[in-house]
């Protein structure tokens, strides 16, 4: 039993791992990814890395095809709005719990200030992978780390929207400023306001997602 649970431990440890690096933008979407190669790469068994990608599938990062092997999820327009509709409720819901002193703010602020040097400079991939992490710590304001875990597989999914979309200033560079204001009120502890300027963030966020995802389409 111990040494299933280690076992059942390593390949939870290894789905973290390449859903983190799904956030990152690491990986492409349609990818397929190979079981010799990861299995090298993280130095475990196929069995171990095959429990990895059960578990991944399960959160509908990673699809299986018959006959053809894993490969990384292409998100569609219906995924962005339910994307979109998930992000709503539980960052809406997070800002109740948000106080001025939280820790998660200083995070913040670093973020904001690492995505305005990355928008100077052109790297948009950067700034959008930034743009994810302000939001993972803005969740992490309500200090709870199931909520924190579940909003990680929406970032992941949003990761690939974008991977699909290409990573432009268009998509990325109205949310540097955004993400600042958003900050800032809730630094200053207007929830209310901070509520609106997030509001107003996804609305804008979910448009334009759409509109590039439409233009691919036509074009």
């Amino acid at each position: 039993m111990e040494r299933e649970t280690g076992a059942m431990a390593l390949s939870a440890r290894i789905a973290a791992i390449i859903r983190e690096r799904l956030i990152a933008g690491a990986f492409r979407p349609g990818e397929r990814l190979s079981e010799q190669q990861m299995a090298e790469r993280f130095s475990v068994s196929r069995n171990s890395l095959r429990e990895a990608f059960r578990i991944l599938t399960s959160e509908g990062l990673i699809v299986h095809h018959p006959n053809r092997g894993v490969f990384v999820v292409s998100p569609g327009e219906a995924d962005v709005i339910d994307l979109y509709r998930v992000r709503s409720v539980i960052q809406k819901g997070v800002l109740a719990a948000a106080v001025p002193e939280h820790p998660a703010l200083k995070r913040m602020d670093t973020l904001v200030r690492e995505a305005e040097a990355a928008g100077a400079r052109g790297d948009w991939a950067q700034v959008g992978t930034l743009n994810m992490e302000f939001h993972r710590a803005m969740v992490s304001l309500a200090d709870s780390p199931r909520l924190s875990s579940r909003f990680d597989l929406v970032l992941a999914e949003l990761r690939l929207v974008f991977g699909q979309l290409g990573d432009g200033a268009p998509l990325h560079a109205p949310f540097i400023k955004a993400n600042a204001d958003l900050l800032e009120a809730l630094r200053s502890g207007e929830i209310s306001r901070a509520h609106s300027l997030l509001e107003a963030y996804l609305a804008h966020s979910e448009r334009a997602v759409l509109a590039t995802f439409s233009r691919h389409k036509s074009g």
